[in-house]
Formats: C-alpha cells, sequence, structure tokens
C-alpha cells in the first residue's frame, strides 16, 4: 500500500480525485506536477505541503514561486521540473495522470525509478506499450490501471490468473452523448453538445474522445497491451448507465464483471492500496435504486474513431502514436473551434494514410510518428 504519492497532472479531473483519495486514506502527497493551472495548483500546494510543485509552463512556475514564496515548497518548471516531481525519491508510487502524448516521458521517468505507477495517461501505452512494458521489466516497477474500465478488467482477472483460459475481455462503453445517432445527425454538433458527457465529469479532451468513441479504441490498444491479449479477443459493448465497468468472458463462457457507481476515486484508491481494500471517499452503489442494466453493439459507421483504433491496434508499431498524434490535434482544432466534429475522425483517418508505420519502433520512431501525424491534420 503506498503512503507517499507523487501525482502528476494533479489540476486535472483524475489529478483532483487523486488527492481527494489521498486525503480520505492517510497518505501523502510527496509531489505534485501540472500543465500551468497556477491558482489550483497553489490551493493544492498549500493544503498538501509537497516537497515539490512542478509547472510545465515556464511563465505560470514563475507566477507559482512568487505565490508560494512564504513555504518551503521547491517550485520548478519546464519538462525537467515535471521530470525531477516524477523521480522524487521520496515518494514510492506517482499517479499518471497528464494528459495525452505530454505523459509519456514522466511516467517512464516513474518507471525507471521503480515505483508502483498509477496509469490514468492511456495514451503511455497506446503510443509506446512495448517500449514501456519492457521498462517496467528491466526497473521492477509495478504498472496499475486507473481508468475505471482497465481497473474493473484488472479486478476480474484476479479471480484466474491464467490467461489461457480467458475467451476474451469486454470493454463497456458508455455510447456517450450522441449514442443512437446517425451518422449525419452528427454533423452540427457544437463544441457544448460533445462536452455533455451523460455519466462522467472529465476534461474537456477525454470528454470529446468519449463522444466520438475514440476514448473506447484507445482503450482497446491499452488493454492488448496491459494484459497482453491480441486485439481479436477484446470487445467494446455499449453500457449506457456506467455501473458494469468491465468483463472478463472465460473458455467455459462464464463471465465476471465489476460493478460500482460511475465514481473514478474507487480505480485510483485501487491502484494505490492493491493488493488491500480499504474505506475510501467513493460513493457506493446503490442496486435497488440504479434501475435497469442495459447492453447494445457500438456504430462504426457513425463512429469511426473507434474503427481507426481497432485498424492501428491490428497494424501494431507506431500506428497508435500515429493515431493518438492526429486526434489530440484535431481534438484541440474542435476544441478551439476551427474544425468540425466528424472532421476528427477524417483527420485521423488522413493521418493513418499519410504516415507510414514504422514496427519495432524506438523511442524515437515513436515521438517522429507522434509529430508526422500532428503535421498531417494541422
Amino acid at each position: 500500500m503506498s503512503q507517499k504519492v507523487t501525482v502528476l497532472g494533479s489540476t486535472g479531473s483524475i489529478g483532483r480525485q487523486s488527492l481527494e483519495v489521498i486525503a480520505a486514506c492517510g497518505m501523502e502527497a510527496a509531489a505534485l506536477a501540472a500543465n500551468s493551472s497556477v491558482k489550483l495548483m497553489e490551493e493544492q500546494a498549500r493544503r498538501f505541503r509537497p516537497a515539490i510543485a512542478a509547472l510545465a509552463d515556464e511563465k505560470a512556475a514563475a507566477d507559482l514561486r512568487v505565490r508560494l514564496a512564504d513555504t518551503n515548497i521547491h517550485v520548478l518548471s519546464g519538462l525537467e521540473g515535471v521530470l525531477e516531481a516524477a523521480t522524487i525519491s521520496s515518494a514510492d508510487a506517482a499517479i499518471a495522470a497528464l494528459v495525452g502524448m505530454a505523459g509519456l516521458r514522466p511516467t517512464l521517468a516513474a518507471i525507471r525509478e521503480g515505483k508502483r505507477v498509477c496509469l490514468a495517461n492511456k495514451e503511455t501505452l497506446v503510443c509506446a506499450g512495448p517500449l514501456v512494458l519492457e521498462e517496467a521489466k528491466d526497473y521492477g516497477a509495478k504498472l496499475y490501471p486507473v481508468d475505471s474500465e482497465h481497473s474493473a478488467l484488472f479486478q476480474c482477472l484476479e479471480a484466474n490468473r491464467d490467461r489461457g483460459e480467458v475467451k476474451r475481455l469486454i470493454l463497456t462503453c458508455s455510447g456517450g452523448p450522441f449514442y443512437g445517432r446517425t451518422r449525419a445527425e452528427l454533423a452540427g454538433i457544437t463544441v457544448e453538445d460533445a462536452l455533455k458527457h451523460p455519466n462522467w465529469s472529465m476534461g474537456a479532451k477525454i470528454t470529446v474522445d468519449s463522444a466520438t468513441l475514440m476514448n473506447k479504441g484507445l482503450e482497446v490498444i491499452e488493454a492488448m497491451h496491459l494484459y497482453r491479449m491480441p486485439v481479436e479477443k477484446i470487445s467494446v459493448v455499449v453500457h449506457r448507465e456506467s455501473m458494469i465497468h468491465s468483463l472478463v468472458e472465460y473458455c467455459d463462457n462464464a463471465m465476471l464483471a465489476q460493478l460500482g457507481a460511475p465514481d473514478m476515486r474507487l480505480p485510483i484508491q485501487y491502484a494505490l492500496t492493491y493488493p488491500k481494500r480499504v474505506p475510501g471517499p467513493s460513493a457506493p452503489l446503490d442496486l435497488w435504486n440504479c434501475g435497469p442494466l442495459t447492453f447494445g453493439a457500438p456504430d462504426l459507421e457513425a463512429f469511426p474513431c473507434l474503427a481507426l483504433a481497432l485498424e492501428a491496434a491490428k497494424t501494431g508499431g507506431t500506428a497508435g502514436a500515429i493515431l493518438n498524434g492526429a486526434n489530440e490535434e484535431a481534438v484541440a482544432q474542435f476544441l478551439a473551434g476551427k474544425t468540425g466534429f466528424l472532421d476528427i475522425a477524417a483527420k485521423v483517418e488522413k493521418a493513418m494514410a499519410q504516415v507510414p508505420p514504422v514496427q519495432n519502433p524506438t523511442m524515437q520512431d515513436i515521438l517522429d510518428a507522434d509529430q508526422a501525424a500532428r503535421e498531417s491534420v494541422m
């Protein structure tokens, strides 16, 4: 069970909820890192008193340094500052919750210190899965999933550790705010529309990914690496209520499911306390009042991002980095009002067609693929 924790991405949705768990479970925050949210970082630093508070944005870090001048908190800046927070020796665990490709190098840095890494940044495995897992093995780091779906799979797989008996992994998907709409009906979707997730409160980027179903595609690739399963053994089912977080089907056709209220604090806590379970702040699931549970198939025609992710999963190599880089850039354009909702998938498809994938990639190959994909959709 972790006692001192570094939170990478502390001002984001997962980071804020991680700090709630840390406080409720009597843990300490050894270091906090984020991008540029000065005011919130100051509040968090004053409450949790970490040894390090790092902001990637140099200007924001300079402002934070002035704000925290009356404390003994060491304020750091830039990528180097975030990396120092990730590797602080006093922490035995790191929550990797920085958004997107920006989380890859800090996550690897924590892995190379042999820490327990609670992985909320799915892009790390999507872009560099084999490399990350090899590093974890070499440095003796333990990876535990924070995504609710992957935490559910992890818990269900604990019932039988012989992976040869697993028939398939089943990732549940809320379907996002536009479930049931045709492709034609999605043409005029606005940013405001896309940010109205039916069940979860998340950051803007992941909420848009949930609306396009790209988030579920990224999770398929992540599951391939985390559980060493071929994509053919991973299925997606739409489960609107988000009560069942994922399932494992075994070779005898028995299925195990993990249920819980849609509260990210539960998987965050389990990643920090595994193999122990302790009381925490997450909400209980009220089975008497949660209503019927429904299931359906995803519509790959209306939501082609999921199909593109499955294609990248089959291709392997740097295909995941190409998919992710193009998607990050396209979603940023959509959130800025510079492109349409349906254009996100079109831009990703364009990048996948234009940027050739490299098999057995080095870190530089992955970074180059990411950059090329971004440039192809600008």
